[in-house]
């Protein structure tokens, strides 16, 4: 009896046993299956892409670069709106415009009610030479209609070797007219910062208050921003004014050098935090260069990424005071990986955090005081500030344009006349 209770035990082990072990070896059969497998999924988008590639009715003239790159812009596409695909005239373009210089006419253009139209011709290039303004229209290329054409296209072809010419053809709405230009490329350097009048000169007001725009953040900001700053003081400024309105962003390293000439060594700037990464970015400079002098900084929904870096840090610091609207809150760092064919990918690898840990992505920075602006008065400072602009406009409507008051600039300087008054009164410098 006592065998057969033993025998019955162990046979029934065994039956358990083997029950368990085919539901571990189903599970992990399921595992398999489900499992992001990197082998596995490359293999089924091989074997996607060879059937496309010889299958699809209208495949004939398809390459597998084309395949391929459609694949990674749907792939990377689906990630954010700051991550992208760029093929190689993209990826190229994108190193230019952040080097800072670039063979072309100095034109900034955007499509405009289905035109190429001239949004600032840059000063002391071609295209501002010959008198093209902003508002004029590019209908033709070395004598071709480019109504049809990609605005990425357009401006490929604007681009070319420095001496090379060019023809463009041109529409000026404002007066009815078109003119054909035959311009020259030349070496375009995009200048970073400028003064109040949109050049480099940097006046002081009568109340010996400084103003400079910075346009974006490019491997010359920082150069170009001490050039300005010595310019500045050596007037005797009183008080500065950062205008950091419409400036996109760029570079986190410039972001960092511009924050540290107005903070002590050693003072954490930033943060930025990945999947597996937490990188601190800490003032190395030689100290604030203006010695606790008081600073204004104006930021609006254009106001983005490296701008908004700029603004949080200094704000959150009490070292700045903030005018203007809430920023547009892309608090997200990029990074470009290139690729063997000259392409690359831009991905979003990390979150920015301010001194005090305010996230900026998706939040924005508010400012100490909240001045807005209708659309009408920023189309007209926008107007205002671009080379051309006041005579782009037809006649009937310059008045309105010469009678635009800034008012988000004013009161910051309002406000820092107070501040130097008040400083003064109380014995400081």
């Amino acid at each position: 009896m006592k065998r057969r209770f033993i025998f019955t035990l162990t046979v029934a082990a065994l039956l358990l046993n083997l029950a368990l072990g085919a539901k571990i070896f189903l599970s992990a059969a399921r595992l398999t299956n489900d499992d992001d497998n990197a082998r596995a999924k490359l293999e089924l988008f091989t074997d996607a892409l060879q059937k496309i590639r010889t299958e699809y009715v209208d495949g004939k003239d398809l390459t597998y670069q084309q395949l391929v790159y459609a694949a990674l812009r749907g792939m990377v596409g689906k990630l954010d709106p700051h991550s992208e695909f760029l093929n190689e005239e993209s990826f190229q373009q994108l190193q230019d415009d952040t080097e800072g210089q670039f063979g072309g006419l100095g034109l900034v253009v955007a499509m405009k009610e289905g035109y190429v139209t001239v949004i600032s011709p840059m000063e002391d290039t071609p295209g501002f030479r010959a008198g093209i303004l902003t508002g004029d229209r590019i209908v033709k290329v070395e004598g071709k209609g480019i109504d049809k054409l990609p605005l990425t296209d357009v401006v490929k072809s604007l681009r070319g070797e420095p001496g090379s010419s060019i023809t463009l053809t041109v529409d000026r709405p404002s007066n009815g007219t078109t003119k054909k230009y035959t311009l020259q490329r030349a070496i375009i350097q995009m200048a970073m910062v400028k003064d109040i009048n949109g050049h480099k000169q940097y006046p002081l007001n009568a109340d010996k208050i400084g103003y400079l725009r910075i346009l974006q953040f490019g491997e010359q900001t920082g150069a170009e921003l001490d050039a300005a700053l010595d310019k500045l003081k050596s007037q005797g400024m009183k008080g500065l004014v950062i205008d950091l309105r419409w400036n996109p962003g760029g570079l986190l390293e410039q972001a960092v050098e511009v924050c540290q000439k107005f903070l002590p060594r050693g003072q954490l700037i930033v943060s930025t935090e990945g999947r597996r990464t937490v990188e601190k970015y800490f003032a190395k400079g030689e100290g604030d260069v203006l010695k606790n002098m008081p600073i204004v900084i104006l930021a609006n929904l254009g106001s983005a990424s490296a701008a908004e870096i700029v603004t949080g840090c200094l704000q959150d610091l009490h070292r700045a005071f903030v005018i203007g609207e809430k920023t547009f809150g892309k608090g997200s760092v990029q990074t470009i990986f290139p690729l063997d064919d000259g392409s690359g990918l831009k991905l979003t690898v990390a979150k920015y955090y301010t001194p005090s840990h305010k996230v900026i992505h998706q939040h924005g920075i508010t400012p100490d005081s909240i001045v807005p602006l209708t659309d009408t008065e920023e189309a007209l400072l926008v107007l205002k500030r671009a080379p051309g602009g006041f005579e782009a406009l037809p006649e009937r409507d310059r008045q309105r344009l010469q009678d635009f008051r800034d008012e988000q600039l004013e009161r910051a300087q309002d406000l820092l006349k107070g501040l130097t008054i008040y400083q003064t009164l109380n014995g400081h410098p």
